[in-house]
């Protein structure tokens, strides 16, 4: 038994269960980030006083990150422990440190939790947790199993870590649905987000390849991939740039493309050698991706007191 799990007594019968560290491990923290900025930024972009309802914010922060991204990570993780044992063989459920079916039962459990909490927070907080956790699962359960072809999967995941999470901030703080324009940016990044998705699969092309996972870099190759990557999260943030004059967020715009074309710089490094730069690429220009967002909520939110 590796260190990570524990025997214990159950009517006479040993159980092995894991520790603590390893279901958080399994929730992976670190992907908790894009959705609880996305949430933020629905929050900001909703227009309304924060303070009052703050205690909500707070459940909605922790609904959008560890609950159902942390829901989407351990589904995510049981359904690819065949192919994890190939690419990341140290992962909880290869490694053995999440014995017997612990996965299968924790992605149940977040799941049931996240509606419990989504449920507190208003029927169109509900809502949005229903969908979000429909694809976490239809991304990596079979007979949907969205994963099996790259251009589905990261359409879906970009929704779940941007589009979804900016609804339910304005949402929540609107007791409504959001408007049009929140809806179309929320929209847009959740585009471009399929690229910084498509980045993320070139760690595992060995792994996807030799399940029959067809990523874009399994399907268009490392260097077609990047360039796809790079013209998606481009394109959506230029369609965000001509929006915002439009509606004549000028100086918003403007910021934004500042932010863009740092990040065209940074690509055309990256493509130079995307497989490898991939991760330094996500440090650099995905955060100034991630800005560009803000500063669209700000935007939204000075319209809104405005109006």
């Amino acid at each position: 038994m590796s260190s990570g799990a524990h025997d214990v007594s159950l009517g006479g019968a040993p159980l092995a269960y894991p520790s603590p560290r390893t279901v958080l491990e399994l929730l992976k923290p670190i992907t908790w980030f894009a959705p609880m900025w996305a949430f933020g930024c629905g929050v900001i972009s909703a227009g309304r006083p924060l303070t009052p309802h703050l205690p909500a914010i707070a459940a909605g922060v922790l609904l959008a990150g560890p609950l159902v991204c942390g829901t989407s990570q351990a589904v995510n993780d049981w359904f690819d422990r065949a192919v994890d044992a190939v690419n990341e063989p140290d992962r909880p459920i290869p490694s053995g440190r999440m014995p017997g079916a612990w996965g299968f039962y924790l992605a149940i459990g977040w799941s049931a939790l996240s509606l419990a909490v989504a449920a507190l927070l208003g029927r169109w907080v509900f809502g949005a947790a229903i969908v979000g956790l429909i694809l976490a699962w239809a991304y990596s359960a079979p007979p949907v199993r969205l994963k099996r072809n790259g251009w589905w999967s990261n359409a879906a995941v970009g929704l779940c870590y941007e589009g979804l999470p900016w609804f339910t901030g304005a949402a929540l703080l609107g007791g409504a649905a959001p408007g049009g324009r929140l809806l179309a940016i929320a929209a847009l990044y959740s585009v471009g987000a399929h690229g910084i998705m498509t980045l993320n699969d070139f760690k595992s092309i060995e792994g996807d390849r030799a399940m029959g996972l067809a990523s874009l870099p399994v399907q268009l190759g490392v260097a077609g991939a990047g360039r796809v990557a790079c013209a998606v999260m481009a394109l959506a943030q230029c369609a965000v740039m001509a929006l915002l004059l439009t509606w004549g967020f000028t100086l918003a715009a403007g910021a934004i493309g500042l932010l863009l074309v740092v990040q065209l710089g940074l690509m055309v490094r990256l493509l130079a050698s995307p497989r490898a730069r991939a991760p330094w690429y996500n440090a650099t220009g995905t955060t100034l991706y991630v800005w560009g967002m803000l500063i669209c909520a700000f935007a939204l939110r000075a319209a809104a007191g405005a109006g």
